[in-house]
């Protein structure tokens, strides 16, 4: 077993190696430019939403009010009329950079930290580069990919997005996993 505490610099640094590749992977048109295409329309959508003042949030069309309406005969003339769709309304400003950022380098941090922990509960100091990167890697895996996968299973999200999403998560599980077994103590 290791101790936390000594492994509070393959902490830092994995997270600063993830948040540098995620932003190189983010700014260059690689294989993300398609996630988000424009909606159709998107003037005459917005004109229409405008009026009906939606606070921040995320919201379900249809959304019946219980089980009961989901089996009821109009309930399902509104799902097939169409359209079906979650959206997720943002507030209205210019979105900034700043805070996203921040907050996705303190989950760096914290994942970081979950791959020391169960990293260090597994293996003691000296061991060996590969056995530290298999755990500090699937732990790291499982919480920058694997926990991505119910997005497209519950709420339609491309699995093309996913997947790419997936691919990231792969490259910042074997930083984390390069990282802790490089500063392994």
């Amino acid at each position: 077993m290791t101790a936390l505490t000594a492994l509070w610099l393959p902490i830092v640094v994995s997270a600063v190696f993830v948040f540098v590749a995620s932003s190189i992977i983010h700014m260059l048109p690689l294989w993300h430019r398609s996630d988000y295409p424009a909606l159709p329309s998107q003037d005459q959508v917005g004109d229409t939403l405008r009026p009906l003042a939606l606070a921040p949030g995320e919201y379900m069309l249809p959304r019946a009010a219980n089980m009961a309406e989901m089996k009821t005969p109009e309930f399902a003339e509104r799902v097939r009329r169409g359209p079906v769709m979650i959206v997720t309304v943002m507030p209205n400003r210019v979105i900034g950079m700043g805070r996203p950022l921040a907050f996705w380098f303190l989950y760096s941090l914290v994942v970081s930290f979950f791959a020391a922990y169960i990293t260090g509960r597994a293996l003691g100091p000296g061991a060996s580069y590969l056995e530290v990167f298999r755990f500090a890697g699937a732990t790291a895996f499982i919480a920058y990919a694997a926990a991505l996968w119910q997005m497209s299973i519950w709420f339609a999200r491309p699995w093309s997005t996913t997947i790419k999403s997936t691919f990231d998560g792969l490259i910042y599980a074997c930083l984390t996993a390069g990282v802790f077994g490089w500063l392994w103590p």
